[in-house]
Formats: structure tokens, C-alpha cells, sequence
């Protein structure tokens, strides 16, 4: 008959190597992320700590509705496979400027109706935010066409959009 008592000292040297080898790691990791933490020097408490400066200048209501019309073709187009577009504009309102805390990032709320291609006239809901546009240059618009948030980016109601 075979001899199996080598292959089991084998399997008991492997089981013991791999014990062995899980305490080094969890030592390592001890050791490796234990470091006491240390208070910021001099020159990182003063260096690029600055908070936000805005000044509150926000452009009006009007200026936004090019860019609410390119966009909403864009995505209507893009996403939807849809050939609807903003046609006209009508009675377009602020209805809240900084309604949060002053330093807030500075927001012009707007509301108004839009004609849309299919005929129809449905309420849409926007904000001009400062610093707002790409990479934080320039000022963004984020807008709302109630009944056509198809992706509920705003649900219910184009309600997110809205101070």
C-alpha cells in the first residue's frame, strides 16, 4: 500500500505557509495605513483654501432661450430620434433670484411657455446659474419642458427645476 502520510505533511506545510504569509499581510496593512495623522504645515493651511467669490451678476431671463432652444433640439434629435423644436416663447418671468442662503451658488429661476413644432404650448422651467457652464466658465442654463422630460431628469412635473 501507498504511503500517504508525506502528501498529507505537504498539505499541512501549505496550509501553515498560507497562514503565515495572511499574518505578514495584515501586519503590513497594520503598519502600512497606522501612521498617526499629522496637522497641515504652514504653507497648506494659506495656499488655495480660498472660498468661493461670486459676484451675482446673472443675466436676464431672455438671454437663456437660445440656448434652451439648441439644447432642447439637440436632445430631442440626439436621444429621442424626435424632430421637435422650440418655436416661439412666450410670457417668460423670473420667479426667484438667490432664493437660498447668500453663498449659495447664484441662480435666476425663470418660467414661461414655449410653442413647440407638434403645436402644442407647454409651460417650460429654467435657471441661470453663475459659473455654471463648462469647466465653471461662464454662466449655464438648466431647463425643463414640461411633459417632454422624457429621461425624468426633473420628474414630477419639471418640479426639480423649479426654486
Amino acid at each position: 500500500m501507498r504511503d500517504l502520510a508525506p502528501s498529507f505533511k505537504r498539505f499541512g506545510h501549505v496550509r501553515i505557509a498560507i497562514g503565515v504569509r495572511m499574518a505578514i499581510g495584515a501586519l503590513f496593512a497594520v503598519l502600512a495605513f497606522g501612521h498617526p495623522a499629522r496637522a497641515a504645515n504652514p504653507l497648506e493651511l494659506n495656499f488655495g483654501l480660498f472660498g468661493p467669490s461670486y459676484d451675482g451678476r446673472v443675466a436676464e431671463c431672455e438671454r437663456a432661450l437660445g440656448t434652451i432652444s439648441t439644447q432642447f433640439q439637440e436632445k430631442e434629435s440626439t436621444f429621442w430620434n424626435s424632430s421637435l423644436a422650440i418655436t416661439a416663447y412666450g410670457d417668460i418671468h423670473e420667479t426667484a433670484f438667490r432664493p437660498w442662503q447668500s453663498d449659495n451658488v447664484p441662480r435666476r429661476f425663470c418660467t414661461g411657455q414655449v410653442m413647440v413644432s407638434d403645436g402644442k404650448v407647454r409651460p417650460v422651467h429654467f435657471s441661470i446659474i453663475e459659473d455654471g457652464g463648462f469647466a465653471a466658465f461662464g454662466q449655464g442654463v438648466e431647463w425643463c419642458v414640461v411633459g417632454l422630460d422624457r429621461n425624468w431628469a426633473f420628474n414630477p412635473a419639471c418640479k426639480a427645476a423649479r426654486p
